[in-house]
Parts: C-alpha cells; sequence; structure tokens
C-alpha cells in the first residue's frame, strides 16, 4: 500500500484519541465492532470511561503517540483540544462540532486552524470517516461497511448523505467514506490526491456542494488520473436562482453548473445526477475500471427487456452494434431457429435452466467485439420462491466471462431481483452485479467516457487561476466588437457606422443587397427591439429602412448582407471567479435560448475539445452534412479559435462577449453580430 503521507496518520491509524461524551464512546464502539487492532484513548475529565475504554482527564494525560483524533466537545473548548493535540504531535483530527463558519462565525474557524498550526484537520461541523482498510471508525454514528481488503472511497460534504451511503446493500465494495463539512483544512482536493495515492482504493465517488479551490482540484485530479483512479461525482446546485442578470446571450447558457460539467469533462470525471447512479456507476468502475468504449450487447428471455434496453440507451454514448457475421453464426449455433439473432438478444426461454447450453450461447455471445457485456436477469428474493433456475443463468454468464474475457455484468430491473449472496457471487467472479437498467446503462456510458479521456495522448490543459484587472466595465457595441474581433482573424462583413442620411451612400459604395441596423451599445438585442432590417436591395429600400430605424438610434451600421447560411453558431466568453474564462458554443440565432443547444469549455481549450464540443451539438448536423447541404466546419473552428485567442490575450479584462450568429457557408464563416463587455485597460 501506497498513501500521500499528509494524510496517512490520520487516515490509517495506529493510535486513536477520542475527546468528549455521547458521541465518542459510540464511535469507540465502532471501532471496536471493527476489531481495531491499535491504542485507543478516551478523554472526558467527568467520565470514567467511554465505550469501555478506561478515560484520562485530558490530551496531556495520554502517555502515547496519537495518529489520528475524533473531537466531539463543544465549539469554544474544541480550539484548546486541538492546541494541546497538535503539541502531542497528533497526526490529524476529525472536528465533529458545529457552530463555525456555516454560521458566519468566521473567526472562530480561524483560530481553530490556528490551534491546529498545519495538522491536518477534518471538519468542522462534521461526521469523520469510516474506514474498513484500516478497521478505524471516528464516526459517531451507525454504519454498515464491513472490512475488506479493497474497495472504493466516497467523499462527500454532507454527513447525512454519508450516513446513508455508508447503508447501500447493493453488493458496492465500499472501503471507506469521509464526510469533510466546512472543508476548513482538508478539502475535497486533498482527499483526492492521498485516496488516489492509496493502491488499495478502487474508484473515487465526491458529492459535492462546491469547491472552494479549484486549482487545487484540478491538481488532485491530474494526480488521480495518473494514479489510474476513476472519479465520479455527484454535484449538486444545477439551479441559477442566484445567477446575475446579464446583457449577452453567453452568460445565460454558462451558469456556474456548466462550468463545472466543463470541468469535469475535461478530467475525464464522470458526473451523475442520482445517488442510485452515484452507486452504480462506482460498483462499475470497481470491477474493472473504465471501458475501452461504449459497444455493449445485452442479453435476456424477454423481447420487452431486449427492446427496453435498447430505448433505454438512445442518446448516450453507447449502442448495440449487430453481431459480425462469425458471431452471429456461432450464437444461432446454440440456439434454434425460432431465435432472431439480434443485438439486444432475446435468447428466449428454449435454454431456461441448462447450464450447458446457457453456458454455449453466452460464451458465443461474449466471443464477439463488444466492451460490454449485459445480462439482463431478475432473481427472485421472496422466501416462497425458488431461485435456482435464475443462479444457474447468473452462473453460466459467470462461467462464460471467465472463458472469453470478456468484461460482463449482470443487471436486474429492480432493487428487490439482486439478492446479496448473488451479487457477492458475481462481484468475487469480476462480474459486476448492476441494479437498475437505467443506472446501469449510466455507469456503462461513464466508464466509457472516463475510458476515452484516458486515452487521450494530450493532458488537459492547465487551469489558469482568474484575474480582474483594467478599470471601469465598459459595453463595446457590435461596430468597435467586431472591429476588434477582426483583427484576431475572425470573419466579419464588409461595413461602415453613419448617420441615417449617410446610408444609402454607404449601401451604394458597400454593393447590394445590405444589412441595416441601429448603432446602439444601449440596445444589446437589436432583433427583438426591431432595430435590423435585413436584404436591403437598392437604394429606396436603404433610404426607407434608414428612416424607420432613425427613431430608435442616431447611428445605423450599414453591411454586406451575406446569405445563403447552412447554419447559425452562437461563441461566447464569460468570466467566472473560480474557473476563470469560459467558452460557449451553441445554436445561435434568434432562437438560442429556446432551443438551449449549447456546450462550455473552459479556457484554454485546445482544439480536439473544440472539435468533441461542436460534435455534441444537435445543430451541427447542419454543418457536417443535413438534407445535400453542409458548412466549413474548418472555418468555424478557425473562427472560435479566433475568438478564443482574443479572451486569452485579454484575460481579465472580458467579462462577456457574444458573437451570435456567425453564420456558417460552405467555403467559411461570418459573424454578422457581436458584444462585448470588458474593463478598459
Amino acid at each position: 500500500m501506497s498513501m500521500n503521507n499528509e494524510l496517512h496518520r490520520l487516515l490509517n491509524p495506529s493510535s486513536i484519541a477520542f475527546v468528549g461524551g455521547g458521541e465518542c464512546a459510540i464511535a469507540i464502539k465502532r471501532c471496536l465492532e471493527f476489531g481495531f487492532a491499535g491504542r485507543l484513548y478516551a478523554v472526558n475529565p467527568r467520565r470514567p470511561e467511554l465505550g469501555g475504554i478506561p478515560t484520562v482527564a485530558s490530551v496531556d494525560d495520554i502517555d502515547g503517540p496519537i495518529d489520528a483524533a475524533f473531537v466531539a466537545v463543544k465549539r469554544e473548548p474544541t480550539v484548546e483540544v486541538v492546541r494541546a493535540l497538535r503539541a502531542k504531535g497528533c497526526g490529524g483530527a476529525v472536528i465533529y462540532a458545529s457552530g463555525f463558519a456555516e454560521t458566519g462565525d468566521t473567526a472562530l474557524q480561524d483560530e481553530l486552524l490556528a490551534a491546529a498550526d498545519g495538522m491536518p484537520l477534518v471538519g468542522p461541523n462534521c461526521y469523520g470517516y469510516v474506514n474498513g482498510l484500516s478497521r478505524a471508525a471516528l464516526w459517531p454514528d451507525e454504519h454498515g461497511i464491513a472490512t475488506c481488503e479493497r474497495g472504493v472511497a466516497i467523499v462527500t460534504q454532507s454527513g447525512n448523505i454519508a450516513c446513508n451511503l455508508t447503508m447501500t446493500r447493493r453488493g458496492l465494495p465500499l472501503a471507506l467514506v469521509c464526510a469533510i463539512g466546512n472543508q476548513a483544512d482538508v478539502d475535497m482536493a486533498r482527499m483526492v490526491e492521498a485516496l488516489a495515492a492509496d493502491s488499495r482504493i478502487t474508484a473515487i465517488g465526491l458529492h459535492i456542494e462546491g469547491l472552494p479551490d479549484v486549482a487545487a482540484f484540478d491538481r488532485a485530479a491530474r494526480a488521480a488520473r495518473a494514479a489510474r483512479k476513476p472519479l465520479v461525482a455527484l454535484k449538486t446546485g444545477r439551479s441559477e436562482q442566484g445567477a446575475r442578470v446579464t446583457m449577452s446571450h453567453t452568460s445565460s447558457l454558462s451558469g456556474s453548473d456548466a462550468l463545472y460539467s466543463a470541468f469535469f469533462a475535461r478530467h475525464g470525471i464522470a458526473r451523475v445526477d442520482t445517488v442510485s447512479a452515484f452507486v452504480e456507476t462506482l460498483k462499475f468502475l470497481h470491477f474493472g475500471g473504465p471501458s475501452a468504449g461504449g459497444r455493449l450487447v445485452s442479453m435476456s428471455c424477454s423481447g420487452g427487456e431486449a427492446a427496453l434496453a435498447a430505448d433505454l440507451a438512445l442518446g448516450r454514448g453507447l449502442h448495440f452494434p449487430p453481431f459480425d457475421p462469425p458471431t452471429r453464426e456461432r450464437v444461432a449455433a446454440t440456439l434454434n431457429e425460432f431465435v432472431s439473432i439480434d443485438n439486444p438478444l432475446d435468447y428466449h426461454t428454449f435454454i431456461w435452466n441448462q447450464p450447458e447450453k446457457l453456458l454455449a450461447t453466452f460464451s458465443a455471445v461474449l466471443g464477439g467485439n463488444f466492451d460490454t457485456a449485459m445480462l439482463i436477469l431478475d432473481t427472485p428474493t421472496s422466501p416462497h420462491m425458488l431461485p435456482d433456475a435464475w443462479m444457474a443463468t447468473a452462473r453460466a454468464l459467470i462461467e462464460a466471462s471467465r472463458r472469453t474475457g470478456m468484461r460482463a455484468a449482470v443487471v436486474s430491473s429492480l432493487p428487490e431481483g439482486m439478492p446479496l449472496e448473488l451479487a457477492a457471487e458475481l462481484g468475487e467472479a469480476g462480474v459486476a452485479p448492476m441494479i437498475g437498467m437505467d443506472d446501469a446503462l449510466t455507469a456503462f456510458e461513464a466508464a466509457a467516457q472516463i475510458g476515452a479521456c484516458w486515452a487521450a495522448d494530450d493532458e488537459p490543459p492547465l487551469l489558469r487561476v482568474p484575474v480582474v484587472r483594467g478599470g471601469a466595465l465598459e459595453t463595446i457595441g457590435e461596430f468597435a466588437a467586431k472591429r476588434l474581433l477582426a483583427r484576431h482573424g475572425l470573419a466579419v462583413p464588409e461595413g461602415v457606422e453613419c448617420a441615417p442620411d449617410e446610408a444609402v451612400a454607404a449601401a451604394t459604395r458597400i454593393g447590394y443587397p445590405v444589412t441595416l441596423k441601429v448603432s446602439s451599445d444601449a440596445i444589446a438585442h437589436k432583433t427583438e427591439s426591431g432595430g435590423v432590417l435585413l436584404d436591403l436591395g437598392d437604394a429606396d429600400a436603404v433610404a426607407a429602412a434608414a428612416a424607420r430605424l432613425c427613431a430608435l438610434a442616431p447611428r445605423l451600421l450599414v453591411e454586406r448582407m451575406h446569405k445563403g447560411a447552412v447554419a447559425e453558431l452562437i461563441v461566447g466568453i464569460t468570466s467566472d471567479t473560480q474557473f476563470g474564462s469560459a467558452l460557449v458554443i451553441g445554436a445561435g440565432g434568434v432562437l438560442t435560448e429556446l432551443l438551449a443547444d449549447s456546450v462550455t469549455l473552459l479556457l484554454p481549450a485546445t482544439r480536439a475539445e473544440i472539435e468533441t464540443a461542436l460534435a455534441s451539438l444537435k445543430v451541427w448536423r447542419l454543418v457536417t452534412g443535413f438534407r445535400g447541404k453542409s458548412g466549413d466546419s474548418n472555418a468555424v473552428i478557425g473562427a472560435i479559435e479566433s475568438i478564443a485567442a482574443f479572451a486569452i490575450e485579454n484575460e481579465g479584462l472580458v467579462e462577456e462577449l457574444d458573437v451570435n450568429p456567425l453564420l456558417v457557408f460552405p467555403d467559411g464563416a461570418v459573424a454578422v453580430d457581436a458584444l462585448i463587455r470588458m474593463r478598459t485597460p
């Protein structure tokens, strides 16, 4: 075993001090139930014993080294206890008490950190941890974790969610759960680095409310990837109720939650939305790690289950490819002529409860070119039902997986369809016991996404520390904004800004047809206010348009009209205090918010990231080819790179930027509208 030295003593102690009352008695009991083999010290000046351990009056009275401490006294005395532990050379402490920064008392939390003077602290306002690997439980409650040799670890900011997760009965090999509370000292990043260095940890699950130091977590995610430890995130806070009001479309598309998703995608961190998907994804990663791809084969003795599996895979990065001819022939040879050889495969009940025939069919299927094989099987758990035939089916899959080397999973559609005894037997054989078809497919997709990220040759770009510089924040209108961006290589229409009575002369010089727009920094969305008139083909049309628009603004913008676009995109920049500058790409034009077909990338972004992001958009089909038309994808990527280069060159100055729409043509891409909000240098 190897582990980050900073937290090794705290998480894998040989001696533990418990300072407090009833909560400490419970935690001591949990350690004794585990068979903790090291020294246990109990500190309480008013009780003769805690949990059966004789007490001493103070930390100073402990005779011997202290690797870890569980401190469960009131918040004010906690500071002095921590100071005493630090003086004794303690390896770290869990602080149970609340009433610190989470209630606004940052001064007391600062005192606590000063008292620790570098000694690692988990909390305050936290439950602590249960570690089945080291048989240590600095934990004041019940839990369901068993001792083990290897398994997954879960780190959460919520004590109750942590407690709930310890009670799971889904065949998840759960080695360690840690609730870190306020993250005053030991935060999510430091836990990830420590757990990634432990060879006994197979995957790491993170319940995240917020990250206090994104740059530190960026380093931790790289350490986990280098150690080949997959990360799964259950991130709360998708709502944008607290989002600031902005002038641009970009900021309405890219809230902080989108930035977290972009950050997770960059590092190959699988993001899931539910607790059950969180557990199932960790479980699948424990049994085999990331996948080489999303090629699935499904087997069941029901056409309904086969169809449901195919339906649930829609919209995911998964597919059920047909059997290649040799595999199809081998599978058909094991079944009768009434079975249609398709993927998903409904093998009917002709071979039910016939282990040799089941093994032959499953082995033939698993011999195909797939990344994961799933057997849909709900095994009875009611006392009056005999599960023997179902167990025989599961065991046939176990043997087929062993013979072929194919990664396999048994998927029950309902939790009660996966007996714990079967889950244990499957797990022992390396076959993942999955619960719920939807959650299982989420897990398969997550494993494929992590695998694809790890297979990439390039390291993800380093996260840039956010900066803010410059003077007052100003809005740069369309004409000036497009000129700024054009200097970085962005193609914009030929145009001039002029007074209304100069519009006809300007249009004549540019050449018809033209577009006429109001030019005013006070009008951010000109189309909605009636400030844009398109495809004006002669002088009379321009004169009439100018007469209408002069009521909205004293200056107009006359531009060459570009027609025949195959798609409209939005490309924008937004700024965030945690993540810095981000790039937003999506479906553009007047339907930007309605379609909400967008993706967010952190800057700097690689060309490969931009290409992947574009491929994820529904609107991108119009560019790659739809109904006989296609656009210039290289020009689009070049335009996006130009906008990103402008943002990086002006990092800390740009607050928001919109290019909307970027018109995509068969032979180019032109930005026909732009808006920038930035500080003066």
